[in-house]
């Protein structure tokens, strides 16, 4: 690999004895791994049904190494949200951020969603996430990975992260930053890095890791707790990053990551300002572990946690149209209609912490439950994702070694002769060894695909 020689010389400052063997982990092969949606199926269960070669990753109860004969992404189980595609070192920065429920929490650069979903999952249908992207495409493909997840409790945005802070002065008790990097942690995995690191090095990310963390310190509420982390092994974006913001805001503090054998220490320079604890924050290392490069910190704010002060809020508790209701009678997936927000026939369930958003581009406020069209309610893609087979009366389930659920997945009409008089006429659920996919509508043994064009197998 042709790193250029001024990363090299920097690297072997850095690393001392261990610069051979870390540029001897680039003849290594790459790291595959996926994350399981704690949302919609333990660890365990999964194990019991996956059809892959899977191995535990050590520092992640949720993460699991996979074969690169193995494709995850092509199965069933991905389209149901059951598990989430993801290096192994960068699971860790929504590992060791500590969620509660009811917590309000921002995802400050969050395409495509690796950490959010993770984030999401932890809250587990409580309190309210805001993932943002300044990205408007790859916003789009946050917004698809959330939904897929069948995160509920979320507002999706497309945002300078700085403009957000008008909106949300010390609101959050947790805020992820998942710093824009030069990327050198990921040289190994993607070659094609190194020219981008030519063209915008470590200086040219700096500046904007300054002012997100800038902006994060005045959007974390007090006894809040920020994580910062790169992909990169920069100490001008890492530790020199950190020593910013600590410096700007005296009010923020280091505290210690979750260990596990194999994280190393941040670096800790002589002559610090004042005593910044550096040593609190991680550093993984493609020699030292099986993963990618990655760095972590955790910043709390100081003062006692208060409950944050919510946002004048958009309309909501309107009444409920007839269809509309009809079909809530249907579900047991616990709605509460007084967050219920109709706009343009497009009917949504706003999270309790949910405020005014006007001027901010929002691509979704809370789960979209669907449409109501002439007189009629049609459910969403959104919706099937966030259900649980119980919660619906109606369901079409097969295995997934069934041809049919690819059919499906393709958007194709099926015939289920086998379900005549089984299930009801009109809106089913379809699901896959009892997971929902999405939506059909079942008559006279035949399925009529709704399964939203976009998510199509393709």
């Amino acid at each position: 690999m042709n790193l250029p020689q001024k990363y090299l010389d920097t690297m072997k400052d850095m690393l001392g004895d261990e610069f051979d063997a870390y540029l001897d982990s680039f003849n290594d092969s790459r790291y595959y791994g996926l994350r399981v949606n704690t949302l919609k199926i333990t660890p365990e269960e999964f194990l019991r049904i996956s059809p892959f070669e899977l191995k535990p990753i050590p520092w992640i109860e949720n993460g699991f190494y996979f074969s690169e004969n193995d494709k995850p992404a092509k199965h069933p189980y991905y389209y149901a949200g059951l598990y989430y595609i993801q290096e192994p070192s960068a699971m860790t920065p929504a590992n060791v951020l500590p969620v509660n429920k009811d917590d309000a929490i921002l995802d400050m650069c969050a395409a495509p969603g690796g950490k959010s979903t993770e984030l999401g999952a932890k809250l587990n249908h409580t309190g309210m996430l805001v993932t943002n992207d300044i990205s408007n495409s790859r916003a789009k493909a946050l917004l698809k990975n959330i939904e897929v997840f069948g995160i509920p409790n979320v507002l999706v945005m497309s945002e300078d992260p700085k403009k957000l802070v008008s909106y949300y002065p010390e609101f959050f008790d947790k805020i992820m930053i998942d710093a824009p990097c030069s990327g050198e942690g990921m040289f190994r995995k993607d070659n094609k890095l190194i020219k981008s690191w030519e063209k915008n090095g470590p200086e040219f990310y700096h500046e904007i890791q300054k002012g997100v963390l800038l902006a994060a310190s005045k959007m974390l509420k007090p006894g809040g707790i920020m994580q910062y982390s790169t992909c990169t092994f920069s100490k001008l974006e890492d530790e020199e990053s950190i020593r910013y913001i600590l410096n700007e805001c005296p009010e923020l503090k280091l505290i210690d990551v979750k260990p596990y054998e194999g994280f190393s220490h941040g670096y800790e320079d002589d002559g610090q300002e004042r005593d910044m604890q550096m040593s609190k924050t991680v550093r993984i290392w493609p020699h030292r572990m099986a993963g990618e490069g990655h760095f972590v910190a955790l910043i709390k704010k100081d003062g006692s946690d208060g409950a944050s002060v919510i946002p004048s809020s958009p309309s909501r508790g309107l009444k409920i149209p007839k269809e509309l209701q009809e079909f809530l009678d249907e579900i047991t997936y616990p709605v509460d209609t007084a967050d219920i927000s109709i706009r343009d026939e497009r009917v949504f369930i706003l999270p309790k912490q949910a405020g005014n958003t006007a001027g901010l581009r929002v691509m979704r406020t809370g789960l979209l439950l669907g449409e109501i069209k002439k007189n009629r309610f049609e459910p969403s893609q959104a919706l099937a994702m966030v259900l649980k087979m119980s919660d619906y009366p109606d369901v079409i389930n097969l295995p997934a070694s069934d041809e049919r659920v690819i059919k499906y997945l393709k958007g194709e009409t099926l015939d289920l002769p086998e379900f005549d008089g089984k299930t009801g006429d009109g809106w089913n659920l379809f699901c896959v060894d009892g997971y929902p996919l999405g939506w059909g509508k079942f008559k006279n043994g035949s399925l009529k695909n709704k399964y939203l064009a976009g998510w199509r197998w393709q």
